[in-house]
């Protein structure tokens, strides 16, 4: 898995974008947050952590990229180690990562509009054209050319089968699964919705359908869905942060027909204030059932907000427990 953060409470709007950045999920969310004001039966620490990230966050947005520690600070009126701390609580991220994401962003919009990568090198703020190939490559998930050529030239296969949850669209690159995309109303012999956002996000890749080629892995997503442990072996090729990358490895290693809770995730990865970072990693989580964020629930144990709707949550978790309780007791 390549690497480039929810409570327990709703997933934000803005939380089932599927951008493996995600820097202007975040800065909404944090702003959201900060503007919503204290909330009863929250502390009023944790709303004042709201406030510093989210003034720190919409001055690294108008600046386009990282800010120094000290102006940070200044402008979330609090000590550059408070300012880090709160980070680390609401988002999961440091400052001067959030920052580097929100460049990235930039040089993803400088290079869809068509600019030439060594354009999108000063136009995103780098400060040099090896900075630029070693961040945003890693953070786009391919090479900058790649990315501003909409991926032309990457041969990407894909295929869609019907499964108890719906349609189940899997795309696969020669390293492994990048995308899984579930819709309960799609034909699997057109799947064209969630085929038309893999081509939005990846517009000049050559997409192919190969049933034939696929066919071990639509059998692999087919089993998931029915509630069987089959993705253990699965490759993957996705592009995602760091922590995104840790989150996503501990889903995995929740056995099928457990669950967990956000809190509960986020002890596992050592960073136990990053809740609501987990469950954004959740809900921006690329490859469904492969990484079955389905099994990701409140503290009281209800399942929350799910990409795909709670109706498919439910089934899969009871699907998987079904198929627990069945393999116990044979």
């Amino acid at each position: 898995m390549s690497t480039a953060a929810r409570t327990d409470a709703p997933a934000p709007a803005t939380a089932g974008l599927a951008d493996p950045l995600g820097p202007a999920t975040v800065a909404a969310a944090a702003a959201a947050a900060a503007a919503a004001g204290a909330t009863a039966g929250r502390p009023a620490a944790a709303d004042d952590d709201r406030a510093r990230v989210a003034a720190a966050c919409r001055v690294m947005d108008d600046a386009g990229g990282p800010v120094p520690a000290d102006d940070l600070a200044v402008a979330a009126r609090c000590s550059r180690r408070q300012l880090s701390r709160a980070f680390a609580a609401v988002l999961g991220v440091t400052p001067r990562q959030y920052g580097r994401a929100v460049r990235t962003g930039r040089a993803r919009e400088v290079l869809r509009a068509g600019a030439s990568v060594g354009d999108a090198v000063w136009q995103a703020g780098y400060g040099s054209a090896r900075g630029f190939y070693e961040e945003a490559g890693r953070r786009l998930g391919m090479s900058p050319a790649e990315f501003a050529a909409g991926a032309r030239g990457r041969r990407l296969q894909w295929s869609a089968t019907a499964t108890r949850v719906g349609t189940v669209l899997v795309v696969v690159s020669p390293d492994g699964i990048c995308a899984v995309r579930i819709d309960p109303d799609a034909d699997p012999a057109d799947p064209a919705a969630p085929l038309a956002e893999v081509r939005a996000e990846l517009p000049h890749a050559e997409l192919v359908r190969d049933d034939a080629a696929l066919v071990h892995v639509t059998a692999a997503v087919q089993a998931l869905a029915r509630g069987e442990d089959a993705g253990a072996g699965l490759p993957l090729d996705v592009a995602g942060t760091a922590f995104q990358a840790r989150v996503w490895q501990a889903l995995r290693e929740i056995p099928a027909g457990a669950t967990r809770s956000y809190t509960e995730v986020a002890a596992a990865i050592g960073a136990p204030t990053s809740v609501r970072a987990v469950a954004r990693a959740c809900a921006t989580n690329p490859v469904a059932l492969v990484v079955p964020c389905h099994r990701v629930v409140r503290s009281d144990g209800a399942l929350a907000g799910y990409r795909w709707g709670l109706a498919v949550k439910r089934s899969l978790v009871d699907a998987e427990r079904e198929a627990a309780g069945a393999g116990a007791a044979s």
